[in-house]
């Protein structure tokens, strides 16, 4: 794929251009890869996502891989010890955040499964857009308006409409490659 064939917002840098090839914009379905990436997302709050997928196998191994059963547990001592952690955004909010998160996915995936519970909010089906530009892009939408207050309502935090948006884009409940990219019609034939 070329350059001027993929979505224009990934630019060159190798770590955004594999990302948006391998992963952004794919249907994902397994409720602990969509925690992680509610999380992750939760972390990028008022930063670059860039800097966050620079720092994905740190977060993870920080993070006990986003084992939301134990993530549950921590406390106080691993809040310490995490804001000591130079590999991860060392910000109080957001690593307690995810343990909070890490409670509300457990108790969501006992009543209804966490997969569904989201998916619930694009009738189980990623909306296509249908992206002619990027001047056609938004940073929310009434689903991620909707979905942004049931996680929140659950316990999560920094979840707003905005990164609640970014998250459907990234897990694929929104297709918003452009219609001119490659990628576009792959993820609309996965949905």
């Amino acid at each position: 794929m070329t350059e001027s064939q993929r979505c224009g917002w990934c630019g060159t840098d190798p770590v955004y251009v594999a990302y948006h090839d391998e992963e952004w914009g794919r249907p994902v379905h397994d409720p602990k890869a969509l925690f992680e990436c509610l999380m992750l997302e939760a972390f990028q709050a008022g930063l670059s996502w860039i800097t966050i997928l620079r720092r994905r196998n740190a977060f993870r191994a920080a993070f006990a891989g986003f084992d939301p059963a134990v993530l549950a547990t921590w406390g106080e001592a691993d809040t310490l010890r995490l804001l000591a952690d130079p590999g991860i955004i060392r910000h109080r909010g957001k690593i307690e955040a995810t343990f909070a998160g890490a409670r509300a996915y457990l108790a969501i995936e006992a009543r209804e499964g966490f997969a569904a519970f989201l998916w619930n909010h694009v009738g189980g089906q990623p909306i296509d857009r249908r992206l002619g530009s990027l001047s056609q892009a938004v940073a929310q939408t009434p689903e991620s308006v909707a979905l942004s207050k049931a996680l929140k309502a659950e316990g999560f935090k920094f979840v707003g409409p905005t990164i609640s948006y970014a998250f459907m884009q990234a897990v694929g409940m929104v297709n918003d490659h452009l219609v001119t990219c490659p990628w576009h019609g792959r993820m609309a034939d996965n949905g």
